[in-house]
């Protein structure tokens, strides 16, 4: 049976937890979506997880704190836990060697201390990249701070994975509210706002000339490319604007790879393919906010319209070859 490595699966740990019940915008509004059972399934990495993770055909999950990590904490206390956080990543898959990766946690807020973690993390405890939450505080991916993380993910030949966060509440109170505060925060995460934000971050790279100072960094969107695929022609134009050194299509086939998220749509499928290639589509479920039972996530690769090669690509060979693990 085909290997299936899921690269966007989260979880949590109680110091994280408790650093954003501390902070005025630890969470940014978020808390009510990680409580109940997703809040139990966020903090398992044993053999619960495991079984789920047999019932639904995945073979190796890519762990990932789940957003906003450690983006709104204060710089040492972010500091202190991306150690920690990454250490307790790397006992985990010391554990089960054949069932988990992972990527590192960054300290954002404190920008001197993101290459060096990044690093130490690879080099050091055999983590396969990093997942970003876009930007921190008020300070967006492409600023000047985050240069060093960039080139340092790009001499190492690591991906970094963009992941969305809740919009600022400047644009929240603009675009996303007059609802009410549970459709409010809906409508500004998983309903629509998480995508814009998290795709607003990759353009934002691309007009700063991120990817021309680091043309072999690669980087990874969710959610079928976080909106940005389906508008790649008017991009296009906003490429020439910019004058930028090559077509954004270009950008995007070489620098960037794409992950559904547990978003089960064979039509997503077909236009990301024809967009990116099919040596640039990785698989993920978004554990466990998209888990559903019934074998769904194995289910969708074998009703997939593509060959059997390009399934052995989505299932486990770009992301093999992509981080040189199998």
């Amino acid at each position: 049976m085909t290997k299936l490595i899921a690269i966007e699966e989260h979880f949590l740990t109680p110091s994280i937890r408790a650093a954003w019940a501390a902070s005025a915008i630890g969470q940014e509004g978020t808390d009510r979506l990680d409580r109940g059972e997703i809040e139990k399934l966020l903090d398992d990495l044993g053999p619960h997880r495991l079984a789920l993770m047999g019932e639904s055909g995945v073979d190796v999950q890519v762990l990932s704190v789940t957003t906003p990590a450690l983006h709104n904490l204060e710089p040492e206390q972010s500091v202190t836990l991306a150690q920690q956080t990454n250490d307790f990543i790397a006992a985990t898959i010391a554990k089960h060697p054949t069932r988990f990766q992972g990527f590192a946690t960054l300290p954002t807020a404190s920008p001197e201390h993101v290459a060096p973690e990044l690093e130490r993390s690879v080099r050091q405890l055999g983590l396969v990249g990093a997942m970003l939450c876009g930007r921190t505080r008020d300070k967006n991916l492409d600023h000047p701070d985050f240069r060093p993380m960039f080139k340092t993910a790009e001499a190492l030949g690591v991906p970094l994975f963009i992941h969305p966060q809740i919009p600022q509440r400047a644009v929240r109170d603009v675009y996303y509210s007059g609802f009410n505060d549970i459709v409010d925060t809906a409508f500004a995460t998983f309903g629509l706002g998480w995508h814009y934000e998290a795709g607003i971050q990759f353009v934002r790279l691309l007009l700063a000339g991120v990817f021309d100072e680091c043309p072999n960094l690669q980087l990874i969107l969710g959610h079928w490319g976080e909106v940005i695929l389906f508008f790649l022609e008017r991009m296009n134009s906003l490429g020439h604007i910019a004058k930028l050194q090559r077509p954004i299509a270009e950008y995007v086939r070489q620098n960037l790879y794409v992950t559904p998220s547990g978003m089960w749509h064979q039509s997503y499928l077909q236009r990301t393919v024809e967009l990116v290639g099919s040596e640039r589509i990785l698989f993920s479920t978004d554990y466990p906010y998209q888990y559903r039972p019934g074998g769904q996530a194995r289910l969708f690769l074998e009703e997939a319209t593509l060959s059997a090669a390009q399934k052995e690509l989505f299932a486990h060979g770009n992301w093999e070859r992509l981080t040189g693990s199998n």
